[in-house]
């Protein structure tokens, strides 16, 4: 999440853009107002098919100190998750990206530079996407295949352009806004499983660099406290396959 500059969130929702057909936008509180059949028809991705399971995501990194503390907390819990990784942040930190896919992770595009995609033109977008997707597999030597764009939101050429490279393209049904300066880990892990089901996409951040200063910490911090209300909830993580 970016901080200053982010969309409002509350007030975004599934719907044309004014210009005619030329933009989707959607913002994750209101996915569910899209119906499944319309997501499947535009190629969008906001549950996984298990009925005891979620998927745990993570977006904006890597990061030199959020990033390892994430990845050691999965490892001693014996998880997988997915990485939305941050182009820019791929290039100055290619050993961290490396690491996350030798741990098992999925590593996907999340984008090159962190931008709305509303505001940028086609070719823009093109651009931001490629290269990210190329410094990721540069530094992984995975080829990526899955997308999400900043904030949730999606335009038509970015969806277009993840077709045509072979990508789906996934948002997510539950996030716990720890970017935010007032998040703590207990209202993180509150919000982010309120009333959980199996099937939901949670998002977290395992960086800052985007969003408040340290919050990663507060992540890194809610993280015990949502795999212990998974367990009591009775719902494991699974991958997003």
């Amino acid at each position: 999440m970016s901080g200053m500059r982010q969309p409002d969130h509350r007030r975004l929702t599934p719907a044309l853009a004014a210009g005619g057909a030329s933009v989707v936008t959607y913002w994750l509180p209101s996915v569910a107002l899209v119906s499944r059949r319309a997501r499947l028809a535009l190629g969008i991705r906001a549950t996984i098919s298990a009925a005891d399971a979620v998927a745990l995501t993570f977006d904006d990194g890597p990061h030199p100190e959020a990033t390892p503390a994430v990845l050691e907390l999965l490892a001693r819990h014996e998880l997988q998750a997915t990485f939305f990784l941050v182009g820019e942040q791929v290039e100055r930190r290619p050993e961290l990206a490396r690491r996350i896919a030798a741990a098992g992770h999925e590593v996907a595009v999340h984008c090159h530079r962190h931008r709305n995609l509303m505001r940028l033109a086609p070719a823009q977008v093109r651009a931001d996407v490629d290269r990210a997707a190329a410094a990721i597999e540069e530094a992984t030597g995975t080829a990526p295949r899955r997308y999400r764009p900043p904030y949730g939101i999606v335009t038509l050429p970015a969806l277009r352009l993840a077709q045509a490279r072979g990508w789906e393209t996934v948002l997510w049904t539950r996030h716990g806004a720890d970017w935010a300066a007032a998040a703590t880990p207990e209202s993180i892990a509150a919000r982010l499983l309120g009333d959980a089901a199996g099937g939901d996409i949670l998002l977290l951040h395992d960086s800052d660099a985007y969003s408040t200063r340290d919050s990663w910490r507060r992540t890194v911090a809610a993280l015990p406290l949502v795999l212990d209300r998974l367990d009591a909830l009775g719902l494991r993580v699974a991958p997003l396959d």
